[in-house]
């Protein structure tokens, strides 16, 4: 009997903390959110100086608040799980894990608090939550062109790093020490910079043939930033209409797979029955 109690008590927990179709789910996410929203205004407010010293104790136990509730949740998201390791080695398993830390590290490491900031990686969770999750579809078609564009955009951009030392070089003999440019790579250094248009204007050519390179390089610069969108682009216009993206977001109870589909009775991965019970 105690072992079916605490089945059902854990299973419920995992219907809280996972699911975003029950109510019960639906209100834990929205209270993780607006708590992930005012701990990072906290540590913006926090990093502001010549406030009164109480409003950084309130902003110092809010803090302590939240990171304590974090603390339990990644706790409950653990036993909730048949295999832990596969949440606590997911993508939001760690998020939850470095956004919990960093308060206790500031023990250890001062001003390692201003790292909870990182909390705000787990607001994708508002894509469970306001249901939006088809237009995921296009941020997957935009990461397969990217994926196929790989191999193109890192040749590109090894005939850019070779462009940039041979014009840096020239750069060096060109000018000399004297106009700035005291070494080799600090002459790529700058050509990298004039390439892709930030222009610092920490280094600038002086002489009328170092000008002319320069102004050559500039124009070339606009070719540069032109070209791997194109290639992205025309990939991203090749690349098939993504089928129908499933709003499911129920996570498997035992190995906490998600991304099931809208009529999944079990999961694809370990074959666990998932909970399908209207709510």
């Amino acid at each position: 009997m105690a072992a079916k109690e605490y089945s059902a008590w854990r299973k419920k927990i995992h219907d809280i903390i996972y699911e975003a179709d029950t109510p019960s789910g639906k209100l834990f996410d929205i209270i993780l959110l607006i708590l992930i929203l005012l701990s990072i205004i906290f540590v913006m407010i926090e990093s502001v100086r010549g406030l009164s010293p109480k409003v950084y104790d309130l902003l110092y136990i809010g803090e302590w608040i939240i990171t304590i509730f974090f603390s339990i949740e990644y706790i409950l998201r653990i036993i909730s799980v048949k295999k832990p390791w596969n949440y606590i080695f997911s993508f939001y398993g760690i998020i939850d894990l470095l956004s919990t830390i960093p308060l206790y590290l500031s023990f250890i490491l001062a001003g390692s608090n201003y790292l909870l900031t990182v909390r705000a990686l787990r607001l994708l969770r508002v894509f469970r939550i306001l249901k939006i999750t088809r237009y995921i579809g296009e941020s997957n078609k935009l990461k397969i062109a990217l994926l196929q564009s790989r191999a193109k955009i890192l040749v590109f951009l090894f005939a850019v790093l070779i462009t940039a030392v041979i014009a840096g070089t020239l750069m060096y003999l060109i000018e000399g020490e004297e106009n700035g440019f005291t070494s080799i790579p600090r002459s790529v250094y700058w050509c990298i910079v004039t390439l892709t248009t930030v222009g610092f204007g920490d280094i600038a050519p002086v002489t009328p043939v170092g000008q002319f390179l320069a102004t050559i390089i500039m124009i070339l610069g606009y070719g540069i930033i032109a070209v791997p969108t194109g290639i992205v682009s025309a990939e991203y216009t090749r690349s098939k209409d993504t089928n129908y993206v499933h709003v499911n977001t129920q996570a498997c109870p035992n190995c906490n797979a998600t991304g099931h589909r809208d009529d999944a009775e079990f999961c694809y991965q370990c074959g666990e029955k998932l909970n399908t019970e209207d709510s």
